[in-house]
């Protein structure tokens, strides 16, 4: 592996249906920020100086307005457009197909860009400065090809005050290596403690379990690697509209294979992010808050 520092990969080409609107871009923070520049604020402070945009090209000239005045000069900034047509081996599209074929499939996107160690997250998550700080560590330390990380947040901060959520499980061996990420439906709070829901059983959690909120940490091996499961998951999924195909599934994958390992680097870091309308304002009053402490400046460029 080179010397070049990890870059920072940023995936904001998702459609939004349930949000109903560009959360990519909205204005969150009391500046107007959105919920991606405190990523790259932290990524920053962590010694990140590249960051990768994910978008689609129909939205890059009103992404780009957004964007680029506040950053110039701060990171460097590079932008890779997916798109249904990329990756497909001479395999026709889908008569009616809109939406993208999931994260994994935007990683692939960026497979001629990318030169370096690298993080990957989501445009709409919060995830807080100690997680970018130990994944900087980790991509400088100890990355290498087949050994990746996934940042494990503990599951009470990651619940929501206002409904049930969907998170990955994350189990480890004696080694620290994730064996397995299952995916955990409808959990919710209830006083201190996180229940989740199995058919019609209420089973409780430990409030303390590692949870995957997608930021994980590679080498651009493990794209060059994911590329033939690619083609592989068109095969099975030919004609399908809806079926995505996405990094923790191809993370299982690996792990299942043999082909890598994949630690699991915890943090002590609040998460919070927006999947419905009615989380704008939660995530708005969460920065406000974040401000009103000091522990970020009222406008993060200034």
């Amino acid at each position: 592996m080179n010397n070049l520092k990890p870059a920072l990969v940023i995936l904001a080409a998702g459609m939004a249906s349930r949000y109903g609107g560009s959360k990519q871009t909205e204005s969150f923070g009391p500046s107007g920020e959105t919920i991606m520049e405190y990523s790259i604020y932290d990524a920053i402070k962590s010694g990140f100086d590249k960051v990768i945009f994910i978008i689609r090209e129909e939205f890059s000239t009103s992404f780009k307005a957004a964007i680029e005045p506040k950053l110039a000069g701060k990171i460097n900034l590079h932008y890779v457009y997916q798109s249904l047509d990329k990756f497909r081996a001479g395999r026709p599209l889908p008569e009616g197909r809109v939406k993208p074929y999931g994260t994994q499939h935007a990683l692939l996107c960026c497979k001629d860009v990318l030169d370096a160690p690298f993080a990957v997250i989501n445009a709409d998550d919060f995830y807080g400065l100690d997680a970018f700080e130990k994944a900087y560590a980790f991509l400088t330390q100890s990355v290498d090809k087949g050994k990746y990380a996934c940042l494990g947040y503990q599951l009470k901060n990651t619940l929501s005050d206002h409904g049930a959520v969907t998170r990955g499980e994350i189990n480890v061996n004696e080694e620290n290596f994730i064996t397995a990420i299952t995916e955990r439906k409808e959990i919710y709070k209830k006083a201190n403690l996180a229940i989740r829901i199995d058919g019609e059983e209420e089973i409780e959690m430990d409030v303390q379990t590692p949870v995957s909120m997608n930021f994980f940490c590679f080498t651009p091996e493990f794209v060059d690697w994911s590329e033939q499961r690619y083609y592989e998951f068109l095969d099975s999924h030919d004609g399908d509209l809806k079926s995505e195909f996405l990094i923790p599934e191809v993370v299982d994958s690996l792990i299942n294979t043999g082909a890598g390992v994949v630690s699991l680097v915890k943090t002590e870091a609040q998460w919070f992010g927006v999947t419905f309308k009615e989380d704008a304002e939660i995530v708005r009053s969460q920065l406000a808050e974040l401000t009103s402490k000091d522990i970020y400046p009222k406008n993060l460029w200034k």
